[in-house]
């Protein structure tokens, strides 16, 4: 049998308002259009559902009987149809999965701080960055929420929104000869750098831009992130380099010095991805908001924002 759902919603309109005339207005339509879904109601469901009663019409004993399942089915046919508000973070159960390296240790603490007021029934899981070729692998297939960093030739079905644009400083320890007197080409490519790859190059747009003024560098190490650069940093002469909002508060963690790099080099923009099977799930929406909120907090321009030249 074919079914009519829309003889669901006018068998609804005229059991609640126990008659042809009433289900008509509240249906929009005409009286005589809702006489003949009455009729083809009866012929599907064997029942008259409406009779007259000398100058009324009155619900059968089978309508009686439909009466409440059939209002609760339109109501949940509604339900479906209808766009689900913002979730009640408080009563919030999700395990949220989020692709970050070093944003990890930049926002993590603060965005955590952030859930737990709001969501305390909520946990965030951080992931190393994607390594697939075209970098939404882990998206795409649902093992990652969120993506924050530098997101490059994103699949079509993913969702990318900037978050901020980030300048490249220099990092070295205290007391490092790179802290006294002018920083100069030759003398940041003289000293031994420290390269932050996830695939471990040790060259990249530093050597580049070197090679414009016709110099070279030696790079003694590869480590996978700019978290791990600074610790490398911290307790040795080699010279790192890293988006400096991004890791300011790092830095100044690891009493380290940031400095001005006396060569030229490209910014790096960080953007939040994901994929647009959540893009209106109310649950990621709140998440998105969440770590808005946080990175424009902590990138804030200020007085820490300084560096050494």
């Amino acid at each position: 049998m074919n079914l009519d759902l829309n003889l669901l919603i006018a068998l609804d309109a005229l059991l609640e308002e126990g008659s042809v005339g009433g289900a008509a207005r509240r249906l929009h339509l005409s009286e005589p259009a809702a006489s003949r879904a009455l009729g083809r109601i009866r012929t599907v469901i064997g029942d008259p559902i409406l009779v007259r009663a000398g100058r009324r019409m009155v619900l059968t004993p089978r309508a009686q009987e439909l009466r409440t399942e059939v209002h609760a089915l339109v109501e949940r046919a509604r339900a479906v149809f209808t766009p689900p508000g913002p979730p009640d973070p408080a009563t919030l159960r999700r395990v949220f999965t989020v692709l970050a390296d070093d944003v990890a240790i930049a926002f993590g603490p603060e965005l955590l701080a952030r859930v737990r007021t709001e969501a305390p029934g909520v946990s965030l899981r951080f992931l190393g960055e994607d390594s697939s070729p075209d970098g939404g692998l882990a998206l795409r297939d649902g093992r990652a929420d969120l993506d924050i960093g530098v997101v490059q030739d994103a699949p079509p079905e993913i969702i990318v929104e900037p978050l901020f644009t980030d300048r490249m400083a220099g990092v070295v320890r205290a007391g490092h000869p790179l802290t006294e007197g002018e920083l100069t080409p030759e003398r940041y490519a003289a000293a031994t750098h420290v390269s932050a790859s996830r695939r471990g190059k040790l060259t990249g747009p530093i050597d580049d831009a070197l090679a414009e003024l016709g110099l070279t560098r030696r790079v003694a190490l590869a480590v996978p992130t700019f978290g791990a650069a600074l610790m490398v940093v911290a307790r040795t002469d080699l010279v790192g380099v890293m988006p400096w909002r991004l890791g300011r508060r790092a830095v100044e963690a690891l009493g380290l010095v940031a400095l001005e790099p006396p060569i030229s080099l490209p910014a790096k923009e960080i953007a939040m991805a994901w994929h647009q099977r959540y893009d209106a799930d109310g649950a990621h929406r709140w998440l998105r908001a969440r770590v808005r909120e946080t990175i424009a907090h902590l990138t804030a321009p200020g007085p820490a924002a300084e560096t050494r030249r």
